[in-house]
């Protein structure tokens, strides 16, 4: 199968079926879609479409030409001249469509294989018009995956006021980790974490240095070479709630030591506290509310952090993904000062208690840490 536009053969498919993008100049045009058979025999169907000049589709994320990872954080939104509106957006990743949204907008990830890749976001408005932006992508990245089951974990409690960690035994709050669990898990390998105690809103946190000082699997960076290079960071993981009307706080944090910076990615779903995401402020050592909902449940869920270090090592808040809903973020903060033989990145999983410390459980799966 074919498309023509304008007289001129802009696609062939193999088979029966196509499902492909062709990006059109604006105006006015005349598209065939055509079939050949094995006989030499053709059919065809011709489409007048116009394309608005006014029509439009801006991608805020990921750049064109850019280095991604996988997922890869879509966000886009489109403008059209028709007065009856955007009907939907989509994407297509090598000329197939992957994702479709009814609306003007749309944030989701994209799952896609290394290497480079051919992507256009694609509206179509209630007129017959569409608009297009191509965006091509490099896939990178390197991955650690399953970084739950992973040795070099280290474990803390903290006790109000001043959340200091303090090894166990830590009188007044009480935490367990244990990894390759079978039960609620969706690899057949989880880890299950527990937060109990006395002392009202205790805190335990889990860490697990990922690169550099303490690492158990062969990334020390002991020639400072790896870490100056790394700009783009993603958490992703599995989270196994047991209880959530218990949960005061789930943590999700990425920290990088370099050069007497310190950078700290970090956020929390703050349950029973606001019940919307926050971010962590450096400069002033405080977490700040957003409007973002914090929407996990009892049961599994899919949370993905994307970050950045800018430059000047500002650190860059990109978005938040929680079960298949991307939240972008945007927010930059700027780094703190750190001791200069800190080197290092580490990943942390932290659970908070409520104010009876009614004890619960939680798991992870399929943590993968991907860095570039």
């Amino acid at each position: 199968m074919g498309i023509y536009v304008d007289n001129a053969l802009q696609r062939v498919v193999d088979g029966s079926s196509l499902d492909s993008s062709v990006p059109l100049s604006p105006g006015k045009h005349l598209v065939v879609v055509q079939g050949w058979d094995y006989c030499g025999g053709a059919t065809k169907t011709p489409l007048d479409i116009t394309s608005s000049t006014s029509s439009g589709v801006n991608v805020a994320s990921p750049a064109n030409g850019s280095n991604v990872g996988t997922p890869a954080i879509y966000v886009a939104s489109a403008t059209t001249a028709c007065d009856k509106g955007i009907s939907a957006m989509g994407i297509y990743v090598n000329h197939e469509l992957v994702y479709k949204v009814d609306g003007s907008t749309l944030a989701t990830p994209i799952t896609m294989g290394r290497g480079h890749q051919s992507t256009v976001v694609q509206a179509w408005d209630n007129c017959g018009g569409i608009a297009s932006t191509p965006i091509d992508v490099n896939v990178t990245g390197t991955v650690l995956k399953n970084v739950h089951a992973a040795p070099g974990w280290n474990q803390w409690g903290q006790l109000p006021p001043v959340y200091d960690i303090c090894d166990a035994p830590c009188q007044g709050v009480d935490w367990s980790m244990t990894q390759n669990q079978q039960a609620q898990s969706l690899s057949g390998n989880a880890t299950q974490f527990y937060l109990g105690g006395t002392t009202p809103y205790s805190d335990v946190l889990f860490s697990n240095p990922v690169i550099g000082h303490g690492n158990k699997q062969g990334l020390t960076d002991e020639s400072h070479t790896l870490l100056p290079t790394l700009h783009d960071f993603l958490y992703d993981t599995d989270v196994y709630v047991s209880n959530w009307p218990v949960t005061q706080v789930l943590e999700f944090d990425l920290n990088m030591y370099a050069g007497g910076v310190g950078m700290e990615w970090g956020t929390e779903c703050n349950h029973l506290n606001g019940n919307v995401w926050d971010y962590w402020n450096n400069v002033e050592a405080r977490w700040v509310p957003t409007s973002i909902p914090c929407t996990l449940k009892d049961g599994w869920n899919h949370v993905t952090l994307q970050a950045h270090r800018q430059a000047n090592n500002d650190l860059l808040y990109q978005s938040i993904t929680v079960n298949g809903v991307v939240y972008p973020l945007n927010i930059t903060v700027a780094p703190k000062a750190v001791p200069s033989d800190w080197w290092g990145m580490t990943v942390n999983y932290q659970m908070d208690g409520n104010y009876k410390m009614d004890g619960y459980t939680t798991a992870l799966d399929n943590f993968h840490f991907t860095y570039w």
